[in-house]
């Protein structure tokens, strides 16, 4: 299985000549959606999906389904959305698609907390979409951590690295620092990676990482 970081948040996991995309929202320069099988949308912000993203998937890829809570069906009614909650368990050959949590971390007491489901793929890969949600009774092989966003500080990042502890760790939701930033926030993420044994590897647009 490999891991391709592309802008922003979006993933796209590919195996046995099929892809999964997640979150392919209003940051990203389209890849190939060639072969995609699933798309998961972790919530309903436009970072992490568009209607012309989601247009060009299924032109290229008819066939692709559509994974995200509540809030994202009712977000893109234009689309065929198949609602996903805390438990709930896809099968897309050949991925495996497990899912966590419930809300988008809170950004302000004045915004309302919106619907956000975490994904485990092929209980390898975790990325929790805007939460700070731990996947309970999982042994998560590799992370993609949220590196900087409206809704969290680096510490609380790196306590949820702790919490989870991984065994390998990227950053993603990195278009909101600057490059000096990002680079502050990675180190102190992979401390926390490296305080439970971990790898920390971090990816740049088009990096990929084979699981």
């Amino acid at each position: 299985m490999k891991v391709t970081k592309y802008e922003h948040a979006t993933l796209v996991i590919s195996s046995a000549d099929k892809q999964v995309v997640i979150d392919p929202g209003m940051f990203l320069t389209p890849p190939d959606f060639a072969n995609t099988v699933a798309v998961v949308i972790t919530h309903e912000h436009a970072d992490h999906w568009t209607e012309d993203n989601l247009a060009r998937i299924l032109e290229i890829s008819p066939d692709a389904r559509i994974y995200g809570p509540q809030g994202v069906a009712a977000a893109a009614s234009g689309f065929e959305v198949h609602v996903v909650r805390a438990g709930d368990v896809v099968e897309v050959e050949p991925f495996t698609l497990r899912f966590f949590g419930e809300k988008h971390a809170v950004i302000h007491s004045s915004l309302p907390v919106i619907d956000n489901v975490g994904v485990l793929v092929n209980d390898e890969l975790y990325y929790p979409g805007d939460s700070f949600t731990v996947p309970e009774g999982v042994e998560v092989g590799t992370l993609a951590a949220p590196a900087g966003a409206p809704w969290l500080k680096v510490g609380e990042v790196m306590d949820y690295v702790l919490a989870v502890k991984p065994k390998r760790a990227f950053y993603a939701h990195d278009m909101t620092l600057s490059v000096a930033g990002k680079g502050m926030h990675a180190a102190r993420l992979q401390w926390a990676t490296e305080q439970n044994g971990g790898t920390w590897t971090p990816l740049e647009v088009g990096e990929s990482i084979d699981l």
